[in-house]
């Protein structure tokens, strides 16, 4: 017999368009949430015991939201835990929840971990009663994945996912957590967004993400070292607080992968900016030029990319009906994402599967191609 579920919590993933690597810089930051993601089917229980089931991955999750939380298991319950650590470090929690899980895509950089973290931090929050905004929500779900996850990230995941709109482009300042969802200019044409899952799966807790953000914050160390200012401790240095105008004397002092990343750092704030120009015009074709530009400094200056996603961005770049594209995610294997005419929509997945394949016939049953659109953010359906 089925469990008959009081609440359902729908929450998306995410694309970012342009505004790669930067966040965890408080840099500035666009993207989406998307119609697909994650539901959590779920019940409050008394005693404060907690029991998921996932339709997505193998075994079950049991602990006590009343406990302290105990060390990672390295087990998809982690972000559970995380998610009961953040809360507990707020509120006093009394009640647990008993529910099932089940993700909609089986991809790698649509930031299914962070949507699986504002689904439990909502979740615990009906559960005992606790209001909290979408903004809340995003800060507690972030600080979850870096306290208690070990991943360094900034809040565009989780920002895009509970404050994205249908109808709009999430625009957020990571230093000062401004933001605001800049509606689709009519002139706009209409799109989707394609993903074009490249076969591999990754962990980002194991890849080099965590290495790109300390090679920023070295970054930022040698600029502040070469100019003769203070230094602040690694936790508080950060590439936004440094102008420019620093990085354009020193940049040649320093080693070149600190440089680089720096360099990737400033220029993706320009892309930004002008961005944010181009959708409130209705300017795509500029648009979509910077998201393509933003993927060519994640790899030549970030230097992020599987040789398989960069195989994927370059058949991109020729496709027509490609207004742009880039690696979704932190582009370490995973997806890249690309913003399509809906039109030409078979004929790009024609062309992407057969000259992607050709490249890498070891992914025939692993290469796939979706296509969604932009959905309001993470909510109770």
């Amino acid at each position: 017999m089925k469990t008959a579920y009081l609440y359902h919590i729908f929450s998306p993933y995410r694309v970012c368009p342009i505004g790669a690597h930067v966040d965890h810089q408080h840099g500035l930051v666009t993207g989406f949430a998307i119609d697909k993601g994650v539901d959590l089917w779920f019940n409050p229980t008394d005693d404060g015991h907690v029991h998921l089931e996932s339709r997505s991955f193998d075994g079950i999750v049991d602990f006590n939201i009343t406990t302290p939380t105990q060390v990672r298991q390295h087990h998809w319950g982690d972000y559970a835990r995380g998610a009961k650590f953040a809360l507990r470090k707020r509120f006093q929690m009394k009640h647990g929840i008993e529910g099932v899980l089940q993700g909609s895509l089986p991809v790698g950089g649509l930031s299914s971990s962070a949507a699986v973290l504002i689904a439990y931090v909502m979740a615990f929050a009906r559960a005992n009663g606790i209001t909290l905004q979408p903004f809340e929500v995003a800060q507690i779900a972030s600080e979850a994945e870096r306290e208690y996850i070990g991943l360094n990230n900034g809040l565009l995941d989780q920002a895009c996912i509970a404050l994205g709109r249908h109808d709009g482009l999430l625009f957020l300042d990571c230093d000062t957590n401004d933001y605001r969802v800049i509606q689709s200019n009519p002139n706009l044409p209409e799109f989707e967004i394609a993903i074009f899952f490249s076969g591999l799966t990754r962990s980002l807790v194991n890849s080099d993400y965590n290495l790109r953000v300390y090679e920023c914050k070295t970054a930022a160390w040698n600029m502040l070292a070469y100019t003769d200012q203070p230094l602040k401790t690694f936790d508080k240095t950060f590439l936004r607080d440094i102008p420019k105008a620093t990085f354009d004397k020193t940049k040649h002092a320093m080693p070149a992968r600190f440089a680089r990343r720096a360099e990737h750092f400033y220029t993706e704030y320009r892309r930004v900016r002008q961005g944010v120009t181009a959708w409130e015009t209705g300017n795509m074709k500029l648009f979509g030029k910077l998201s393509f530009d933003s993927c060519e400094s994640s790899i030549h200056n970030y230097e992020c990319g599987s040789p398989e996603l960069i195989a994927i961005y370059e058949i991109m770049r020729t496709l027509p009906g490609i207004w742009g594209g880039r690696f979704s995610g932190a582009g370490f294997k995973g997806a890249c994402v690309a913003i399509i005419d809906p039109a030409c929509r078979e004929e790009i997945e024609r062309q992407m599967t057969e000259r992607y394949l050709a490249q890498f016939p070891e992914y025939e049953k692993t290469f796939k191609c979706y296509f969604v659109k932009p959905d309001d953010g993470a909510r109770f359906v």
